[in-house]
């Protein structure tokens, strides 16, 4: 057995987790190359004395059921779930997909029905237990990254076994900082974009909801957005996806939306009235995260990028926005992807995808290694 699954498993079960005696952990396996890691996870849990549960799905499955589902079918089954869900004290998500455009050709409003009718069973996960979700390396990950999967591999668990207790000590200055900061400005190429952060609360993620971890979110106050903001890497999103994303916002709503299919992304965000409002502000600061991998656990928490994600707003760092959709999309302000600057309350505070102030120096990749 790989010493490195071990070892993801003991952090996933008990520091992002922290389970105890006696607790129920879910654990949702999406893809069978993941069931390495689902077996240590349960191996861990029962050593604590807890109880896990397993639920397993192919993406080849969920595909033929949602071409032709219902919306009453669709109820039935997440009725079930929520109820299952409602006893569980944590949650481990483990997607291991071998195809990431499984979903390609599935219609939007039967992806919609889906989306609309597993939001009571997401609400209860997200509010109601200790939950962590990761990608787990697979074939199709590594041919997506363009890396052999064992060197895509050795990337993985380098970037998913890091030292995050530090990280999470080096992000209190940025948290501390952006919750008493009022405006907003971020600048780069194709992007001018203004907002306010006033009176939200801002968010650590330092391996206790995501793996592999490293950003800072919170949310725009919902009317302030105003400007533009061109994205420069592509996502996936349902299986298609959008690349050279443009968005173009006035009083906090998207007014303009263009990417390399139109008709597409407009469609996307006329699911619902929240979807043209922003839900989520987050910088990413893994310093082992350089590039876009295609795999958005990793993207959006690039060093040196920010993400500004329309539709819903975590209740957590909540502006009041709601919507089916919560689409991370992100932008990389590294030199090598064209630069930018981040200012709060008109005073520069990362240029280039450095910190440039002292108290956020820890934040720079070569402190956080």
């Amino acid at each position: 057995m790989d010493k490195r699954i071990d070892e993801l498993a003991k952090k996933l079960v008990n520091y992002s987790c922290k389970l105890e005696k006696e607790e129920k952990l879910y654990i949702k396996l999406d893809g069978l190359s993941g069931k390495p890691l689902a077996l240590e996870i349960i191996k861990e849990a029962y050593r604590l004395g807890a109880f896990p549960f397993v639920e397993i799905n192919d993406e080849t499955i969920t595909r033929q059921i949602a071409l032709n589902c219902t919306k009453e079918q669709m109820d039935v089954e997440n009725d079930a779930k929520l109820e299952v869900m409602k006893k569980m004290d944590a949650y481990i998500g483990i997607r291991a997909l071998d195809n990431f455009t499984e979903m390609a050709d599935v219609p939007v409003e039967k992806t919609t029905i889906i989306m609309d009718s597993d939001k009571k069973v997401r609400e209860q996960r997200v509010n109601g237990t200790k939950w962590v979700g990761l990608n787990y390396p697979t074939a199709g990950m590594a041919q997506k990254s363009e890396m052999s999967l064992e060197k895509y591999e050795d990337y993985f668990f380098q970037v998913c076994n890091m030292d995050y207790s530090k990280m999470a000590k080096n992000m209190e200055n940025l948290v501390q900082l952006m919750e008493n900061t009022d405006k907003v400005k971020i600048k780069g190429p194709g992007t001018n974009l203004n907002f306010s952060i006033k009176n939200m609360k801002s968010i650590p993620c330092a391996g206790e909801m995501n793996i592999p971890d490293g950003e800072i979110f919170t949310a725009p106050v919902k009317d302030s957005v105003n400007g533009h903001i061109s994205y420069n890497i592509p996502s996936n999103y349902k299986g298609f996806t959008y690349d050279g994303v443009r968005l173009e916002f006035k009083d906090g709503k998207i007014i303009k939306a263009e990417a390399n299919d139109n008709e597409k992304i407009n469609e996307l965000l006329d699911t619902d009235k929240g979807a043209r409002y922003i839900g989520e502000f987050a910088l990413g600061v893994n310093p082992y995260i350089k590039d876009p991998m295609g795999d958005l656990l990793f993207d959006e928490k690039i060093s040196g990028s920010i993400h500004f994600t329309p539709g819903k707003a975590y209740k957590i760092a909540d502006n009041g926005n709601d919507s089916k959709i919560h689409w991370d999309l992100v932008l990389i302000q590294n030199p090598e992807y064209g630069g930018g600057e981040i200012w709060f309350d008109d005073k520069l505070i990362r240029k280039d995808g450095k910190f440039v102030i002292e108290e956020l120096e820890g934040l720079n990749p070569e402190n956080l290694k």
